[in-house]
This record gives structure tokens, sequence and C-alpha cells, in this order.
């Protein structure tokens, strides 16, 4: 299938339904605590999406026509959970880390996004650590991107980091392509060479979402069908955002008043800001 090049106006409507899965993330923050259950997290965020912002959940009953679709409105994962984990009425506890993965549609157009949160004020330093480098890694990989530049040199430079700092890479899951479709091309690998892959080029809008493990890398799917979770049990970390290939370089599209601001490791491109 061919990558969509997105025109003027089909940027603007993807930055409207970006922004709103960002805004999703902002509004559940608050209520990420310990004794919280995911469950109640997803129940905050589906009634947000459809009642406040006037969109569609994307994830929930996805994809469609599927014997087991995925059953709810966002994707909660936890402590060992890589991805994909469906939200239940286990409370989080001190100490907890959990991603929490929005896709959102309005008007056709989806925006996909994830945050790590830990959970209380007593993180372990390895949880804290963890967090901290994958959400370095998702913005050395927004860094690469720029016209000209090649996919693996998005993944090398996430995959290059990770490894400095003694994690592996999840290499069974990966970003994507978004747009009028939950999922388009090209597949963005998180491990890679540079000067490989498909060249970027300005209308490109895809998600790098790095899934990074504390110990090995090899997962498994629970019998669920959905939830990923690392082989060794090993706490796993990820962030997600959707970018934009610019004329000059790139534009983070999922971002909002509450959203964190690019990691010290970035700073000296992006500053405070979200287009480099």
């Amino acid at each position: 299938m061919a990558i969509d090049i997105k025109t003027p106006e089909e940027i603007e409507a993807m930055r409207v339904a970006c922004r709103l899965a960002s805004e999703v993330l902002d509004y559940i923050t608050p209520f990420v605590q310990p004794g919280v259950t995911t469950a109640e997290l997803d129940r905050l965020c589906h009634r947000y999406i459809e009642e406040v912002q006037q969109a569609v959940a994307a994830p929930l009953n996805y994809p469609p026509g599927s014997p087991n679709p995925f059953p709810n409105a966002i994707c909660t994962s936890v402590n060992h959970v890589v991805c994909h984990g469906i939200p239940n009425e286990k409370p989080l506890k001190e100490g907890d880390i959990v991603n929490l993965d929005i896709t959102v549609q309005k008007d056709g157009w989806y925006g996909d996004t994830s945050r790590m949160f830990v959970v209380g004020n007593k993180p372990s330093i390895l949880a804290r650590r963890l967090v901290q480098v994958t959400y370095e890694c998702l913005w050395l990989g927004i860094a690469a991107v720029r016209p000209g530049a090649r996919l693996g040199d998005i993944g090398a430079a996430i995959e290059r980091h990770a490894h400095h700092h003694g994690y592996s890479v999840v290499r069974e899951y990966c970003g994507h392509g978004i747009g009028r479709r939950f999922h388009e091309e090209p597949q963005v690998l998180h491990y890679g060479k540079p000067g490989t892959g498909i060249e970027l080029v300005p209308g490109m809008t895809f998600t790098i979402e790095p899934m990074i493990n504390a110990g090995k890398a090899p997962t498994s799917v629970l019998a669920d069908g959905w939830t990923v979770v690392t082989k060794d049990r090993s706490l796993s970390a990820q962030w997600e955002h959707t970018v934009l290939v610019t004329e000059t370089g790139v534009e983070v599209l999922t971002t909002s008043v509450g959203c964190p601001k690019p990691p010290e490791i970035v700073r000296d491109r992006f500053g405070d800001g979200f287009i480099g």
C-alpha cells in the first residue's frame, strides 16, 4: 500500500484530532493515583472523548469485523505490560508505572499518542530511570525526522540510546502511518541502521512509539489475544507522538497545554517547543 502524503487541508484536520488525543491525557492525569483502577481511567477517558470532545475512541471494537476486537476505549499497560493492555478492576499501587495510550477519531481523522505515568510519589530508581530514558528515546527518534532522512535513522537513534543505558528495544511492535485510517504505511521500526529504509518527504504523518524493556526484548501475548508482556516479566515503558514531516524538519502533532516538554537531551534543537 502506498504512503499517503497529506495536503495542507488534511494536515490541519489531523492537527485537530491529534490535539484532542493529547488533551485526553491532560484531562486524565490528575486521576492516575494509587487506588484507582485502569477500568475507571478507561471509563473517564471514554466519557470525555464522547461527551466533551464529540469524538470517537478509536481502539474500542478495533479492528472492525474482528472475532476478537479490542474491548475498551483506551489501552492501559502496567509495569511488565508492553502494550495493548486491557483495562481492568485491579487498583494501581504506589510505585506502579502505567502507559495510557489514546487514539481519537475526529471528523474521519485519527490522532494517536501515549504517555507514561508513575503512580504515587515513591517510584523505584529503576522505574524512574526506565521511564525517563524511554522518553529520551522517543525524542531522539523525533529529532531524526526531516526531509531526506530515512526511516532507519529514526530506529537507529532510538536503539543506540536504549542500548547505551543497558535496555532492550521491543522488535515485534512498531510505529505506523496514520491519517484517515488508524494504521497506514509506513511501518516505523524502533531499531535499524542509519541511511536505510524509506526516504522521508514533507506531508508524511506517522507515529513514533518506542517500547523499551528493562530486561530482555522478547515478548508474549496473553490469552486475551491483546495484552503484550515482557517474557522475563521485566518492566517496560512506552511513549508515543504522532509527527508530521515538514519542509524543514518535523512537527509534533499530538501536543496540548499539559504535554510534557522535550527532554534536555534534545533541548538544543527543540527548546521547549515542538517544531524543529
